[in-house]
């Protein structure tokens, strides 16, 4: 049924207002929390920072081409900059969510916008510099050409998300499923399959890329990290069950009902199959890889960021049913049981936020920063624990120590560096990666130039709720090599 005029205008400005309010906590959120919320997030800005003196990093497999290409211009001018560059980044996701959600004639489609934000998955990282928003933004563009009836331009955006993350490499085979089943994408399987081939326009135009920047035809293969084995793991194996007990952070506590409701809705009346399978394709796909540990998989919620705006719609349908089965209380009960859920949902997000502890050591290492700029030395070489320490005093992450997990082979390295190396060390990231105490730097000729103790707490979380929040306590380092 289409809106009338009054109902249109009513919509448009209810997204307007949502967006707005997804722009100012995207910023609050930069500026609150300087960092990221994981070490990924400070490499990914290192790697397009200096992407401009390493050009490799521009067609880096851990890099990722097209969020090292699009960041590689905010990343010259600040941290900030790049974060604030993401905020824009998932407005605009919500923006093309709340459409895809109105060309669906699903009610209440500028609801879509908060019900994206309120995924603490997708909060925490939606102002931060971590890839899953650009796949996200990449999806949802190409979910909308697709279902538009444009299938060609759907299949060509579709194969950038590969660019973006790995996963689109498996998104990428099931759109091939979905064009060979679409009478739209040609008249017989065989012309379906021909322009199947469309999906793989982005990993040949990063082959390209990587071959005439490096003179190396076979870069991409020799460039795979060490920590993403095809087989075998790193990060431990999870049990098969892992994403389903972290629903509540992908998809958030209040909107599990919602979301499970809109997944049922759609399944019963098989509608919108390419919106079901996109997030049952990414959930199975993502227990196995956690189950078996492969791929590098850590078992982080955060990825399924990178399919939030499918969720987000999923969530919305399921709100719809509820709100209509909750009318026969009154208009105003559902407004205000609305509202607190909205509210609750985000003070769970906020609060998902502030317990991340990880992101504290923010203030530990300016105040360092500020240590050393008032107390200068001649530096040659930073070597340092956390990506924070290398952004914060602006130096090439490539001076770092190539650490190999050989303490003693690491020390040796450390003893025949040259003199005015400084180092930025922690006693808590530091020694559980990369196996080096700070008694290590004195055995290796270092001299103590500073230390401090630090308590660090949350803004709102004083203590630890179920793992979260709580005093994080840290020291810091700063050896010098005279």
């Amino acid at each position: 049924m289409t809106d009338n005029p009054e109902q249109a205008t009513n919509r448009r400005r209810s997204a307007v207002l949502w967006l707005i309010a997804a722009a100012f906590v995207g910023v609050a959120l930069a500026l609150l929390f300087p960092d990221s919320s994981q070490q990924d997030g400070g490499y990914h800005f290192l790697f397009a920072r200096w992407a401009w003196t390493h050009t490799e990093l521009f067609v880096g497999v851990w890099a990722r081409p097209l969020f090292t290409t699009l960041y590689a211009f905010p990343a010259l001018h600040s941290y900030a900059a790049a974060k604030i560059f993401t905020v824009l980044i998932c407005v605009l996701t919500a923006r093309q969510t709340q459409q895809l959600a109105a060309e669906l004639k699903i009610d209440r489609s500028a609801l879509v916008i908060p019900l994206l934000y309120l995924q603490p998955s997708f909060f925490i990282i939606s102002a931060d510099t971590m890839t899953e928003p650009i796949f996200a933004l990449v999806l949802i563009l190409a979910l909308r050409l697709h279902l538009s009836g444009r299938i060609r331009a759907g299949m060509v955006a579709a194969s950038l998300m590969i660019l973006a993350r790995p996963e689109g490499f498996f998104l990428g085979l099931l759109w091939g499923v979905w064009v060979l089943a679409d009478r739209r994408a040609g008249f017989c399987v065989i012309t379906r399959a021909l322009n199947a081939m469309l999906l793989a326009t982005g990993a040949v135009m990063w082959w390209l890329a990587a071959w005439a920047i490096t003179g190396d035809p076979l870069f991409i293969k020799n460039n795979w990290p060490a920590g993403w084995p095809v087989t075998g793991t790193i990060y431990g194996e999870g049990a098969w069950w892992s994403y389903f007990a972290r629903l509540p952070e992908i998809v958030g506590p209040l909107l599990i009902l919602p979301f499970a409701a809109g997944l049922w809705s759609f399944l019963r009346r098989r509608r919108h199959g390419e919106i079901i399978s996109i997030f049952v394709v990414f959930f199975l796909l993502h227990s196995i890889l956690r189950a078996y540990g492969l791929l590098g998989s850590a078992g982080y919620p955060r990825y399924f960021a990178a399919v939030a705006p499918v969720i987000a719609i999923l969530t919305l349908e399921g709100w719809n049913l509820f709100a209509g089965a909750f009318k026969s209380l009154g208009e105003r009960f559902g407004k205000v049981l609305s509202a607190a859920i909205l509210a609750v949902s985000f003070g769970l997000c906020f609060a998902y936020f502030d317990g991340a502890e990880w992101i504290r050591d923010v203030r530990a290492v300016d105040e360092m920063h500020a240590w050393f700029r008032d107390n200068p030395r001649p530096v040659r070489r930073l070597v340092w624990s956390q990506a924070y320490m290398c952004i914060r005093f602006d130096a090439d992450p490539w001076e770092n120590l190539s650490f190999s997990g050989d303490r003693e082979r690491d020390i040796e390295s450390l003893r025949t560096s040259l003199p005015g190396t400084l180092v930025v060390w922690e006693k808590l990231y530091g020694p559980k990666s990369h196996g080096l105490q700070p008694e290590d730097f004195d055995s290796a000729g270092y001299r103590l130039l500073y230390s401090k103790e630090f308590e660090l707490r949350g803004y709102l979380l004083r203590r630890s709720y179920f793992g979260f929040g709580g005093t994080r306590r840290q020291e810091m380092y700063l050896y010098y090599k005279d």
